[in-house]
C-alpha cells in the first residue's frame, strides 16, 4: 500500500512538496485552493485523516485581535492527528531581530513581529512534530526577477541590513528528507544570507535591466508587511538539517536560484505575490 500524507493548505510550496511525493507514488490528499477537499467538509476530513500515515500544515496562525484561533488545523482537527507522524511549516520570523547575527534552531523565539506565528510553532513542537522554520520563499513565478521585470524591485538604503532565503524546491528536499527523521525544529535557508539590495542587483544584472534607485524606507512607499520586514536583520543557520535531516540544498545560494529562474522566465510576468512577504504563504 502506497504511504498517505494529508496536507493542510495547498498553497505554493505545499504543492510542489505534494507533487514530488505523488511522483514517489505516495497517496496526497489536501485542503485549500486546489486541494482535493474543503476544510469546512470535517467529515470527510476526519475520514481522510484516519487513513494518513502523515499530516503536513502550511496553514497560517490566525489573526491576533480577531477572535480566531491561534492554529486554526490544531483547533479543528487536533484530536484527529493524534498517532500521526506530523509536519509543519513555520517561518524563521519566530527569532525576530538578531541584528544581523547568526541564528540557529536554539536562539530564543517569540520577541518579532510574529508572536503568533511563535506560538504555533511552539504547540506543533510540543505534539512532536517536525517544525519548518522557513525564510523567504522564492521558486518559479515568484522571485525578485518578476519584480525587476514589473518595476517592482526597490532597492533600500540600508547598510548591513541582511536576510535569508531558500528555494521552494530545496523546502520541498528538506522536509521529504524529514518525514522519516526526528522530530523537532528545522531551519532550510540556503547557505548565503545577503542584502535585498545584492538580491536586486543580481537580478538586474541576468536580465540586462538598470538598477532601480537607491531610495529610503519612506522614499520607496513600502506596504507595512514590507517595512516589517526590512525591521528584522538575521542570518540563518542550516546545519542541523544538513547533519539530522541529510539535507543538501540543490541551490546552496541565490546565484544558482536565481540563474536557473531566469533561464525559464517569461519575458511577460505577471504581478506575483513579493517574496519577501511570502512567509505567511507557504
Amino acid at each position: 500500500m502506497p504511504k498517505r500524507l494529508f496536507i493542510f493548505g495547498l498553497g505554493y510550496t505545499a504543492r510542489v512538496i505534494a507533487s514530488r511525493l505523488s511522483a514517489q507514488g505516495w497517496e496526497v490528499i489536501s485542503t485549500g485552493r486546489e486541494g482535493t477537499l474543503s476544510f469546512e467538509d470535517a467529515g470527510n476530513v476526519r475520514l481522510a485523516l484516519a487513513d494518513a500515515d502523515h499530516v503536513l500544515s502550511s496553514v497560517p496562525p490566525g489573526s491576533e485581535g480577531r477572535g480566531e484561533p491561534l492554529d486554526p488545523v490544531l483547533e479543528r482537527y487536533g484530536d484527529a492527528m493524534k498517532g500521526k507522524a506530523l509536519s509543519y511549516l513555520s517561518s524563521t520570523g519566530v527569532y525576530g531581530d538578531a541584528g544581523g547575527a547568526w541564528v540557529d534552531e536554539s536562539a530564543p523565539v517569540g520577541t518579532g513581529r510574529r508572536t503568533a506565528r511563535a506560538e504555533a510553532d511552539g504547540e506543533w513542537l510540543s505534539l512532536g512534530a517536525r517544525v519548518y522554520r522557513l525564510p523567504g520563499i522564492y521558486g518559479p513565478g515568484r522571485s525578485v526577477l518578476e519584480r525587476v521585470r514589473n518595476g517592482r524591485a526597490h532597492r533600500i538604503d540600508l547598510p548591513g541590513q541582511v536576510f535569508s532565503r531558500v528555494h521552494v524546491e530545496d523546502i520541498a528536499s528538506g522536509v521529504i528528507a524529514g518525514l522519516e527523521r526526528s522530530p523537532g525544529a528545522y531551519n532550510l535557508a540556503d547557505d548565503l544570507p545577503c542584502s535585498q539590495n545584492t538580491l536586486v542587483e543580481e537580478a538586474c544584472r541576468l536580465l540586462g535591466l538598470p538598477l532601480p534607485p537607491l531610495q529610503s524606507v519612506e522614499e520607496a512607499q513600502l506596504s507595512a508587511m514590507a517595512r516589517g520586514f526590512y525591521a528584522e536583520n538575521r542570518r540563518v543557520a542550516n546545519g542541523k538539517a544538513k547533519r539530522v535531516l541529510g539535507w543538501t540544498p540543490r541551490f546552496p545560494t541565490y546565484r544558482e536560484g536565481l540563474r536557473a529562474l531566469s533561464a525559464t522566465t517569461s519575458p511577460t510576468v505577471a504581478r506575483t505575490a513579493p517574496e519577501i512577504a511570502s512567509g505567511d504563504q507557504r
